[in-house]
């Protein structure tokens, strides 16, 4: 049996290099013909054509990278915009609550307004450190940061003028969280 095996392997291997040898002198040939002009420069054109696509693709690459490093570090600034635009009523009321106990006669009462402040205070801490700031409620009326509620006769406002804030506006690190809700004189 070992014999009829090296007989089958003697044989495949006699193929093998029968056709090792053909190959070799088909690319003997090839290397005697001469290559022509035409195929050299319709080569090179191909060349450069793959070149330029691969130039545009590493660019488009670079420039969805950049694009998607900006949004991303955008989406980490604005995430928590949602949890501050529901905080603040909560300032509103807060600040509603300071206000109303001007008229404080009691030393409890006292106490609370104390507290309601020092609340406030912490409150605006919190809003600093995530930039997020009241916006400038007098002046001029911006429609990018204000929301006029009501036009109103001013003899010391001119015309288009802030004459009362009625809500607080705020931004987020430039972006408007809420406008402030004003009256403008006509």
């Amino acid at each position: 049996m070992k014999d009829k095996k090296s007989e089958h392997v003697h044989a495949k291997g006699g193929e093998l290099a029968e056709n090792v040898s053909n190959v070799d002198e088909a690319i003997k040939q090839d290397e005697v013909l001469p290559s022509s002009d035409e195929s050299i420069k319709e080569l090179e054109e191909k060349l450069k054509s793959c070149e330029d696509k691969y130039i545009r693709a590493h660019a488009d690459f670079e420039n969805i990278k950049k694009r998607y490093e900006k949004e991303k570090y955008q989406a980490i600034d604005y995430a928590h915009e949602q949890f501050a635009r529901d905080l603040l009523p909560v300032i509103d009321a807060l600040e509603i609550a300071y206000k109303s106990a001007d008229e404080a006669v009691d030393e409890v009462t006292k106490k609370i307004k104390d507290g309601i402040g020092l609340t406030l205070e912490q409150f605006k801490k919190v809003f600093e450190k995530h930039g997020i700031k009241e916006t400038e409620s007098s002046g001029k009326f911006d429609p990018n940061f204000h929301n006029a509620a009501l036009q109103v006769e001013s003899e010391d406002k001119e015309s288009g003028e802030i004459v009362q804030t009625f809500q607080k506006g705020y931004t987020i690190k430039g972006r408007v969280l809420r406008a402030a809700m004003v009256s403008i004189a006509r």
